[in-house]
Order: C-alpha cells, then sequence, then structure tokens
C-alpha cells in the first residue's frame, strides 16, 4: 500500500524549505500558500482605493499597525496550507483550534482540515510515536508534566510501550482477519499513533495556534509542531508573521 508518508519529502528524513520533520516519524510541509505581507497591505488600502506593487517601510509600519489595534480582517486575507502527520493524541489537541469557536470575530474561525481516515485505510503501515523518554507528572498542574524524566535505566518502560503499540497492531489484524469492520477494528488502536491531515487556516489564525501552542504549558509535543509551523509561515509573511506575533494570543 502507497501511503501519503512515503510520498511525502519530509517522511524520509529530509528537511527542505516547505517541510520541516517532527518527532521521530512527524512532519509539517507547507503545501500551498495564498498571499503575501503584501496581500495584507492592499487588503487594508482598498479602502482608500491604492494599490502597492512593492512592500515600503510605510507598508511595514501599517502592518504593524494593524496588528497593535487588531485590524484582524487583512490578515485574513492569506491562507497556507499545510500537509501535517502528528501523533493521534497531538491532532486531537490541535482539532479544538478548528472547531472551538464559530462566532464571525473569532480568530479560529477560518478554517479547514481533511484528515486521513481508518474507515478507509488499513492501519498496517501506520507508525507509532515512541518518545526518547517519559516526563513524571507535574505535582501542581493536573493536565502537565515536567521535563524531569522518569528513571528507566534499563529501557523496560519503553520496551513495554513499544510492546503494547505492536500488541495493538496484531490484535487489530486479527480483527480484520475475522472480517470485523475497520471503522471498529480500529478502535484497539492507541492514542500515539501517527495521523495525517491537511489544513488551511489565515494567518491570523495560525499564530493564534503558534502563540498558544508555544507556551510553556502547552504540552511538549505539540510544542514542536507550532515550533515547525512558525518556520514554515515566517518564511512566507515575514513582517506579517512578526506584527502578530507580538500581540496576544485570542
Amino acid at each position: 500500500m502507497s501511503s501519503l508518508i512515503e510520498e511525502n519529502p519530509a517522511a524520509d528524513n529530509q528537511e527542505t524549505e516547505r517541510a520541516v520533520q517532527v518527532l521521530d516519524h512527524g512532519f509539517v510541509e507547507l503545501v500551498d500558500a495564498m498571499g503575501t505581507d503584501l496581500t495584507v497591505v492592499n487588503s487594508a488600502r482598498v479602502s482608500f482605493g491604492k494599490r502597492k506593487k512593492e512592500l515600503s517601510d510605510g507598508d511595514k509600519k501599517l502592518i504593524k499597525y494593524l496588528a497593535e489595534h487588531k485590524h484582524w480582517s487583512p490578515f485574513r486575507h492569506v491562507q497556507l496550507q499545510f500537509h501535517c502527520k502528528v501523533p493521534e493524541f497531538v491532532a486531537r489537541q490541535w482539532y479544538k483550534h478548528v472547531v472551538g469557536i464559530s462566532y464571525s470575530e473569532a480568530p479560529t474561525n477560518d478554517h479547514a482540515w481533511n484528515e486521513i481516515s481508518l474507515r478507509y485505510v488499513d492501519a498496517s503501515e501506520f507508525k507509532f510515536y515512541t518518545p526518547d523518554g517519559f516526563r513524571k507528572q507535574s505535582e501542581d498542574n493536573k493536565q502537565a508534566s515536567t521535563d524531569e524524566l522518569v528513571k528507566d535505566p534499563d529501557g523496560k518502560l519503553l520496551a513495554e510501550y513499544r510492546n503494547h503499540c505492536q500488541k495493538s497492531l496484531d490484535i487489530y489484524h486479527h480483527l480484520l482477519e475475522h472480517g470485523v469492520a475497520r471503522e471498529q477494528a480500529r478502535g484497539v488502536l492507541p492514542l500515539n499513533i501517527y495521523t495525517e491531515f491537511y489544513w488551511t487556516a489565515s494567518l491570523q489564525a495560525l499564530v493564534n495556534f503558534i502563540q498558544l501552542r508555544q507556551h510553556a504549558g502547552a504540552q511538549y509535543e505539540i510544542r514542536l509542531y507550532a515550533d515547525a509551523l512558525a518556520q514554515l509561515t515566517r518564511q512566507v509573511v515575514p513582517v506579517s508573521f512578526e506584527a502578530l506575533l507580538g500581540q496576544p494570543a485570542h
């Protein structure tokens, strides 16, 4: 079976200007982008019947002004599309930004999301995320971990972790062999299995995601994906990205 992962340049441990490897088997690839910093400027200046062809220092000041005064609409004219391969538990955190807020002025309402489905695709060639080590649970934050690792000198915990992943896949195959539908058999697969999706978002919604998920309180794994998104987005709209990044998240 040919998978999306195998066809993607980031999947064979390579990084390009448009793709960044994340974790052991994941990546973020910039598939397409509509707009530049000049798009933001022209969207704002159209009120005055003006259109620029080159970005000037005055335009850069305008972009900063728009961000500081929360004039969001010009930034929404810039759209970026990403192909992402992430552990399932990261995808569920990510998807909250797509469905969490729906009112018109929310910075998180301008997204599109399409994900690979285990109702259609056999999970046989899917990878499982394996961390380098296990972080300790935070004592003062129920949802967070610390930077300190659990002691596992013999690697027994990691071995049990890997064995469980393989066992779940064996059970999955066993169910399929007995005619169980994929949509039910997938229920035995753990949350560290990798999934893939295409995600399109406006620049404003994208920066809002990056700000929230780069925060020290966010889970380590999704912070790495936010860093990758920031690296790729900065290449497309460096001025607008920095202007929005300097404003509080919403």
